[in-house]
C-alpha cells in the first residue's frame, strides 16, 4: 500500500514527502501507519499520505459505545487516536501527518491549530467563513463540522491526521455522535457551494497545510 505515488512536497523540503494513495482499506493504513512511526529514526523525512477510505467508522482511544448510535454493516475500528467515534467514506479527503514534532517548532496543540488553519485558508478561499474551537478541535462553518482533527503522538512523532468533508455520503454521520457530542451537525464543502473537483481541492488543501505547518528555520 505505502509504495504508491511518492514525491517531494511543494514546499521544497527535503524532509517532507507527499503520498497520494487512493483509496486505501483503513487497517492496513492504520497499521502502516504504526509500522512507519515504529520505525522511523532522526533521519526518517516526515511524509503527508492523501487518500479516502471505504466506508467506516474509526473509534479513538476514548471512545465510548454509546456513541454508536446505530449498528450497520460499516465496520467499527478501535484506533490509538485520540478523540471519539467518526465515520471516513469516498468523497471525504484525509490526509495523513506522519512529523517529527521538533523539525516544527510546534507542540501537539499548536500543530493541532495550524491544520486547523489550513482548513481555514481554504474555505476562505471560497468565501467561506469558518473556524476551530479551542474546546472542540475541528473546523465549523455556522456551527457544523466540517473537519475533524484526531492525532497521536509517539516517541516526539505524529500519526493520525485531518478528515476533510468534500462531496460524500453524509448519512452514516446520523448513526453516531460525531466525535463524541450528541446532535454535533456534520456538513461538507459540496453542501457549502463548493464544486471544485475532488482533486482540485485536495492539492488547495496541501499547498495549505504545507504553509502553516513549514519546517522552522
Amino acid at each position: 500500500m505505502i509504495e504508491q505515488a511518492i514525491e517531494v512536497a511543494a514546499s521544497g523540503s527535503p524532509n517532507l514527502l507527499v503520498r497520494r494513495l487512493g483509496l486505501v482499506d483503513y487497517q492496513p493504513t492504520f497499521a502502516a501507519m504504526q509500522e512507519f512511526t515504529a520505525q522511523r529514526n532522526a533521519d526518517t523525512a516526515d511524509e503527508l499520505w492523501l487518500l479516502q477510505h471505504p466506508p467506516v467508522f474509526t473509534q479513538g482511544l476514548a471512545g465510548k459505545p454509546e456513541h454508536i448510535l446505530q449498528l450497520t454493516p460499516i465496520p467499527i475500528v478501535q484506533t490509538d487516536r485520540g478523540g471519539q467515534v467518526t465515520y471516513h467514506g469516498p468523497g471525504q479527503l484525509v490526509v495523513y501527518l506522519l512529523l517529527q514534532l521538533d523539525r516544527y517548532g510546534t507542540s501537539i496543540r499548536a500543530l493541532v491549530r495550524a491544520i486547523e488553519q489550513a482548513v481555514i485558508d481554504l474555505l476562505a478561499e471560497y468565501g467561506i467563513n469558518a473556524y476551530g474551537k479551542v474546546d472542540a478541535p475541528g473546523v465549523y462553518v455556522d456551527e457544523a463540522k466540517v473537519a475533524s482533527i484526531g492525532l497521536r503522538v509517539k516517541h516526539g512523532c505524529t500519526y493520525h491526521g485531518v478528515s476533510l468533508n468534500i462531496d460524500m455520503d453524509m448519512a452514516p454521520f446520523n448513526w453516531i455522535n460525531p466525535c463524541g457530542y450528541a446532535n454535533m451537525r456534520m456538513t461538507q464543502l459540496r453542501e457549502l457551494g463548493v464544486n471544485d473537483r475532488f482533486e482540485d481541492i485536495s492539492e488547495r488543501f496541501l499547498a495549505h497545510l504545507h504553509h502553516t505547518i513549514a519546517v522552522k528555520p
